[in-house]
């Protein structure tokens, strides 16, 4: 078993001489700390400095702090936590602001506290990282990461061991599903309604027992109820009515209220490791069960097909809208200009 830990967020004054991070960090990757200066404390002390104060911090000045480069302050950070400064920095604080969410605290003064300029923007990222807008109530506050190192509050970081990171292949599919179909019904609304309507796509149908899937709105309607659908099982709940008529705007807040419960589902399906459980429908005659995995990988492959149906709708109603392409969208998510490739 690994330490637990806290080490307070800002100077180095505040690490304390219980500080264990750098043991459970390097534990986490293999490598066992070396005698004398603790070199990880003091690059992690870079990267939190002033988080306490909602300072913004770019990766020049972490740099700066640890009298290193930018490129061997990121190497040595992403070497010994499996994690890049600035996406470590963006996390903690990220869970920082769902604690304080949770206690009471409002959207605006979370997104000050977490260095972002705007509501907007924090909001984005906030969506992005948990898959629910800040408005939601998060189950909790960890994110997900390679190293357990965690906001722990008040003012403090948490090194929780063990700890099973999850799947990037597996995490970043189910959240450019989400973003992505958020992005497309935000286009949607930009649509009148008789034309969202239309009849764009006859006897079109993405399996046999969902029904026609011929206008705009039809195919988003389908992509956010299969997420509904399948989360009702996995939680043990009813299916969901299936309303009529319903519009874009109503998509759009049932989206939201399932993406963050289908993004913690998935994430504990693969924290258990519990991908060859199975789901036992008993409404059916005769009963008929469902490999997990297979589920997840069944919600990914037809949520991706009508995704793709709906862009092309959308651009053939005269809207302008991105390729939908998951390299992009990791780019962007890393905060990465176009062309780099990520490494």
């Amino acid at each position: 078993m690994l330490p637990r830990a806290t080490i307070a967020l800002g100077g180095t004054a505040g690490l304390g001489k219980n500080c264990r991070v750098r043991e459970a960090a390097a534990r986490q990757t293999g490598r066992m700390p070396r005698p004398g200066r603790d070199r990880l404390r003091e690059l992690l002390d870079a990267v939190l400095a002033g988080a306490d104060d909602g300072v913004a911090r770019t990766l020049d000045e972490m740099a700066g702090d640890a009298f290193a480069s930018p490129f061997h302050f990121s190497r040595l950070l992403s070497r010994d936590t499996g994690e890049p400064p600035v996406a470590m920095r963006r996390r903690v604080m990220l869970e920082r602001a769902a604690w304080q969410l949770r206690q009471g605290s409002s959207v605006t003064d979370a997104a000050w506290a977490a260095g972002y300029e705007s509501v907007d923007g924090f909001s984005r990222a906030f969506a992005r990282a948990f898959g629910h807008p800040p408005g939601t109530p998060a189950r909790g506050h960890w994110l997900p990461a390679p190293n357990g190192i965690h906001y722990h509050p008040p003012m403090a970081l948490w090194v929780s061991s063990p700890e099973r990171v999850p799947s990037p292949v597996t995490e970043q599919l189910v959240g450019h599903d989400l973003d992505d179909t958020r992005a497309l019904l935000a286009v949607a609304l930009e649509l009148p309604e008789e034309r969202l309507r239309e009849v764009r796509l006859p006897g079109v149908a993405g399996l046999d027992r969902d029904g026609p899937q011929e206008s705009i709105v039809a195919v988003l309607e389908h992509l956010v109820r299969t997420r509904e659908v399948w989360l009702a099982a996995i939680e043990g709940l009813d299916a969901p009515a299936r309303p009529t008529g319903a519009g874009v705007a109503e998509l759009l807040v049932r989206h939201e209220a399932a993406a963050g419960r289908w993004l913690a589902a998935v994430r504990d399906l693969d924290r258990r490791g519990a991908w060859n459980d199975r789901l036992i429908d008993t409404r059916r005659d005769p009963p008929e069960s469902f490999v997990l995995s297979g589920v997840v990988a069944h919600v990914l492959t037809y949520c991706a097909h009508r995704r793709q149906l709906a862009r092309g709708l959308l651009r053939a109603a005269g809207r302008r809208i991105d390729d939908g392409d998951p390299i992009m969208w990791l780019r962007a998510r890393r905060g990465e200009t176009t062309g780099q490739d990520g490494t």
